[in-house]
């Protein structure tokens, strides 16, 4: 006991040991002292009980691990985010497997790893060739389309993958089967509308209105035409909002196809009373006339009426004949039936214009006399509201025997087969019209900035030089939305132009339109 340490209190070498506790108590004053008696336990988590610290039950068997709980929050939330954008088990499996092999396993955590889960799940379901919009996938993921773009770039490059092209096709037959707007229409209607969009797309495509642009706003346009075409009530904006695209851009590319249409029509005897605004009622019979062109064998470069090549036995008879279903009196279409009747026993085999049966111009009479009759029947069935509106609509009563559905165009095809067919149009990229266009507008403005600036340098010679047209002057200022304070305005670019011909700088280089290269070479180039 000498040997053991002063009490704290007494300072006297009087420690001894509780009998009960264990505990160093001084025995001279009574006063309990620090404990020192702590046996350390090696023993781990399942080890022997500590002498005064105790192990309890809570946690027993788990360590805290940083990668494991990474991990399992990575997975759960590849797994929510399939279970929003409505992937099978098998799908969900792809983007998993697809992470992991992006992330050497080591899964992430961050807005980046969520970004990279959306850009997994595009590329797995374009690979399988099933259409899924980058903008709904972006909506998930809470990121801008260009980021999720950026970020499927990157692992496109990183995997070394070659990804499909979009197929508008596809993505059209999945629309028209899934979009909200079309689930009250029948199974026969749906199959039906299929194949005259099908058609119409890959007239699209053929017209180079695809080409460079968002395909979504073209099926857009597309499926709310085919609606129309067959009575189906939709709306643009509820078919755009569907689609998750702008309704702007669908009305344009809506409007695009009504154009084209339109053009495809000035092949027809009445084409000339086709327009925008009334290419509705015409629709049926320009469809017809595309369909039969795309089916003739003819490849002639001739792209009158006459030579379509085809048999049009079915197209006359049922446009023409009694048996259709216009708004006509019974006593009219017997007095009228002479022009519509048809020798069956020839056929109608349109290998040159000497060899049609009926010609424009008689076809174009009876057209009229059609129109007319129709309009005055309208007139006299205004009471009739279901009728009223549907001729308000499409200036004729439903028609259904005019689609045969007998066209390749009507299945999927290669770009090169949909190329080589006849529709009845051909036209360039809007792009390289709008280029040709932009070219001669340029000419336009150089030729007048020669006479301004002629007229400025040489006021009493201004007469000498070739005479300007008005017409094209006020052609270089077409299109544009000013103020007319003089009778020919200028603009900034017609000052840059006037500046680079003063610097001696060739109109053909000008014409190009590089005025910013044009000007740091000749201008601002000391």
């Amino acid at each position: 006991m000498e040997n053991s340490r002063s009490c704290k209190n007494c300072q006297k070498r009087t420690i001894g040991s509780d009998d009960t506790t264990g505990n160093p108590v001084c025995l001279s004053c009574g006063v309990l002292q620090d404990y020192d008696n702590y046996d350390a336990q090696i023993g781990g988590i399942s080890g022997p009980t500590g002498t005064q610290v105790r192990t309890g039950t809570a946690g027993t068997g788990t360590v805290y691990n940083y990668n494991e709980t990474k991990n399992y929050n990575a997975q759960k939330e590849i797994e929510d985010l399939m279970y929003q954008l409505g992937f099978s088990s098998s799908k969900s499996s792809e983007v998993k497997d697809m992470v992991v092999k992006v992330t050497n396993g080591e899964y992430g955590q961050g807005r980046w790893f969520t970004v990279l889960i959306g850009a997994c799940a595009c590329i797995v379901m374009r690979i399988d060739g099933k259409p899924l919009a980058i903008v709904t996938v972006a909506n998930i993921v809470c990121c801008d389309i260009y980021e999720l773009g950026r970020m499927v770039y990157r692992v496109v490059d990183f995997l070394d993958l070659k990804l499909p092209e979009f197929d508008i096709v596809d993505s059209f037959e999945h629309y028209i089967r899934n979009a909200p707007s079309f689930s009250e229409v029948s199974e026969d209607l749906i199959g039906r509308m299929l194949k005259q969009g099908v058609f119409l797309v890959q007239c699209l495509v053929k017209w180079y209105v695809t080409t460079g642009r968002r395909p979504l706003p073209v099926v857009a346009a597309v499926l709310v035409f085919v609606a129309q075409l067959n009575q189906v009530d939709v709306v643009i904006e509820d078919v755009a909002n569907e689609l998750q695209v702008a309704v702007v851009t669908c009305r344009l590319r809506y409007k695009e196809l009504l154009e084209r249409l339109v053009k495809v029509a000035r092949g027809l005897p009445w084409g000339e009373d086709v327009t925008v605004k009334n290419i509705m009622k015409h629709a049926t019979f320009v469809i017809q006339y595309m369909e039969l062109k795309s089916m003739s064998k003819n490849r002639n470069k001739n792209k009158n009426f006459e030579d379509v090549g085809f048999d049009l036995d079915y197209l006359i008879d049922d446009c023409l004949s009694n048996g259709n279903d216009y708004a006509l009196d019974a006593d009219d279409t017997v007095n009228d039936s002479q022009y519509f009747q048809i020798d069956h026993s020839t056929r109608l085999s349109i290998e040159g214009p000497n060899k049609f049966q009926i010609s424009q111009e008689c076809l174009a009479m009876i057209y009229s006399k059609m129109k007319n009759e129709m309009y005055v029947q309208e007139s006299t069935n205004s009471r009739d509201n279901s009728i009223r509106k549907r001729k308000r609509r499409y200036g004729m009563l439903s028609y259904t025997d005019w689609w045969k559905g007998e066209s390749e165009m009507s299945k999927k095809l290669l770009v090169k087969q949909i190329v080589e067919k006849d529709v009845g149009l051909s036209v360039m990229p809007p792009s390289f019209d709008s280029g040709c266009l932009a070219y001669e507008r340029r000419k336009e403005k150089i030729k007048a900035a020669k006479y301004r600036i002629h007229k400025t340098m040489y006021p009493s010679d201004a007469s000498s030089i070739d005479t300007i047209d008005v017409g094209s002057l006020e052609h270089v200022n077409a299109g544009k939305r000013r103020r007319k304070k003089m009778k020919f305005d200028v603009d900034w670019e017609d000052f840059i132009i006037e500046t680079l011909l003063l610097h001696q700088v060739e109109e053909v280089e000008i014409e190009k339109g590089y005025y910013k290269t044009l000007m740091d070479l000749h201008v601002f180039n000391y």
